[in-house]
């Protein structure tokens, strides 16, 4: 009996575990209706879980594991979170890429202490704290990198969607995997390898294309505060120019009354005076 409870808690927070993994990869806000909506979500998929297990047995319950979690999990980003289907997909084969890691420390536990109950446990342990590194280091970079363009978002989701149908290609719907055979062995390593030089190209052409954007960017940038300056600069000289006009204007009145006074010789004075009319206001403060 405890066995049997300690392995639907596994087969439950697996499902947990993915689903909160694929919903925060998609950027889902961390509100409380959302968190209702994707726990409740979580129960009814592991309701329909437990109903095929029940009517069909392990081996089609897993077999058709894809339809009974992961296409549900997608339609609920595109349909309540209203993310595109991009996203949806990329969310949830990365999510799949991040249950294997506390898989293989349940099974070596499991191996180690020769318990399938220490196998279950394992993995509870292990995704709970892997999902709290998740949620600290890896949620935040990875939605930026999925959200930034369609290129990205394939860039990022390309090992994982190819993983995942590798997996259940191999290993699900076929024992190709565990065959022995050395074509079997050998590709994973040919998988990881490939991968790795597609990602460093793919992800070195991607880089150069934000490097000419942010590169460009600051051109335009340093032109826009080169522009205000040349403005401010133009802006101070038409008040100069409208401070020098104000004083002509006065300049000429008094001039006109002087010579309509015939008062020639103080104009001639002006004239001859370095500082113009500030010889007049002298004399006149005098």
């Amino acid at each position: 009996m405890t066995e049997t409870i300690i392995a639907f808690s596994r087969y439950f927070i697996v499902l947990l575990f993915g689903t909160a993994v694929a919903v925060n990869f998609a950027g889902m806000k961390r509100t409380r209706k959302n968190c209702i909506a994707a726990g409740c979500l979580t129960v009814v998929l592991f309701i329909s879980q437990v109903a095929c297990l029940n009517a069909w047995g392990m081996e089609l319950t897993v077999k058709l594991y894809p339809l009974l979690s992961h296409l549900p999990i997608a339609v609920f980003i595109v349909v309540y979170l209203k993310r595109p289907w991009m996203i949806s997909l990329t969310s949830v084969f990365a999510s799949f890429l991040c249950c294997q890691p506390p898989r293989w420390i349940g099974t070596a536990l499991g191996e180690v202490f020769g318990s399938v109950s220490v196998n279950h446990v394992g993995y509870i342990a292990a995704a709970f704290l892997i999902y709290l590194f998740l949620r600290k280091y890896a949620m935040e970079p990875v939605r930026h990198m999925i959200e930034r363009s369609t290129s990205s978002c394939l860039l990022f989701g390309a090992m994982p969607a190819f993983y995942y149908l590798c997996e259940y290609a191999f290993s699900v719907y076929t024992n190709f995997m565990y065959s022995g055979a050395r074509v079997a062995v050998q590709f994973m390593p040919f998988l990881t390898s490939t991968f790795y030089f597609v990602f460093v190209l793919l992800y070195y052409t991607e880089t150069q294309k934000q490097a000419n954007i942010q590169r460009e960017k600051d051109i335009l940038d340093s032109q826009f505060k080169q522009a205000q300056k040349e403005f401010e600069s133009l802006r101070q000289m038409q008040k100069t120019a409208a401070s020098y006009r104000h004083d002509m204007r006065h300049h000429f009145a008094l001039l006109q009354s002087m010579a309509s006074k015939g008062n020639i010789e103080e104009i001639k004075n002006i004239f001859d005076c370095p500082v113009g009319l500030g010889c007049y206001h002298t004399r006149t403060l005098l």
